[in-house]
């Protein structure tokens, strides 16, 4: 069997043309959603990532801030400045990229980020709702995942999943939004001993650890959804992701690529999350 390829791209041109209508609507009540971004450093990768974001703001009717600082930026400074953001009405969203340089404590930002702003979803309140099921801002590129697996209509109540790899930000996320949707979910990591042996049970499989070729064709469960999460480079310099696209396309049902998959929904999904926050604005001072 040929896989059928998720569309990342189109998938997430649905959702931003959402997106723009109801940022339109919010618009028309005097109730723009705006989203801030912070960048301290010049880290080439977080710059470009950065420039996208802002960009499809900017194209989907949301107010946009990108304010850059040195590396050499004081922890309290940048505290500071998240602070004016999270009393500014003006901004639903506070994004601080990430990575920060090596004086600053990446958790201790992201916790004085007000819990209703937290668009990337990685507060240790964020992550308590999202595992007692309380409503709460998702983690972006779990949540694109989700989307993408939905695309393919498959219900994956009674489903078995399995998520490669255990980051506070995609795996453990990943596995608990699975949970949500009433899969039997398997948790595999770099001290699982015999990845291939849960692999091959699974309807789904979600690679999120980075490392090129993590699985192989002889891995996957015949018509199996493969999401594949990684963002890696080839020898030959070529942008490639965890899964053997070529040969798992020959097994499974239906499979992302790279790119082209769930790189596109990440930044969709900041966007939504934003505008959910700004909605949720909108209701409570009305």
């Amino acid at each position: 069997m040929q896989a059928l390829p998720i569309d990342g791209v189109a998938l997430s041109r649905q959702i931003r043309a959402d997106v723009g209508r109801r940022a339109a609507a919010l618009t028309a009540q005097g109730r723009k959603p705006g989203l801030a971004v912070i960048l301290v450093g010049d880290d080439p990768a977080s710059a470009v990532y950065v420039r996208n974001k802002v960009k499809a703001c900017e194209e989907h009717g949301l107010h946009s801030v990108l304010e850059r600082y040195p590396a050499t930026l004081p922890e309290a400074e940048l505290l500071a400045r998240v602070a004016a953001l999270n009393a500014d009405p003006a901004v639903h969203g506070i994004l601080v990229q990430m990575p920060l340089p090596r004086h600053i404590d990446p958790q201790q930002v992201i916790e004085a980020i007000a819990t209703h702003k937290d668009v990337d979803g990685f507060s240790v309140h964020s992550a308590g709702a999202l595992m007692t099921g309380l409503p709460g801002l998702r983690p972006a590129t779990p949540f694109g995942c989700m989307k993408l697996i939905e695309s393919t209509g498959v219900n994956l109540k009674g489903k078995h999943a399995v998520v490669i790899g255990r980051s506070n930000t995609v795996g453990k996320p990943m596995a608990l939004l699975l949970l949500q949707a009433h899969a039997t979910v398997t948790v595999c990591h770099s001290a699982t001993p015999d990845l291939a042996l849960h692999t091959r049970q699974a309807d789904v499989v979600v690679a999120a650890v980075g490392r090129r070729n993590t699985l192989t064709a002889e891995m996957v469960k015949p018509g199996a959804i493969v999401i594949d999460v990684g963002m890696n480079r080839n020898e030959a310099g070529k942008l490639c992701g965890d899964v053997d696209f070529a040969g798992v396309s020959e097994v499974a049902g239906w499979i992302t690529p790279v790119p082209g998959g769930v790189g596109p929904m990440t930044i969709t999904m900041l966007l939504v999350n934003t505008l959910q926050a700004a909605e949720e604005a909108a209701r409570t001072t009305a």
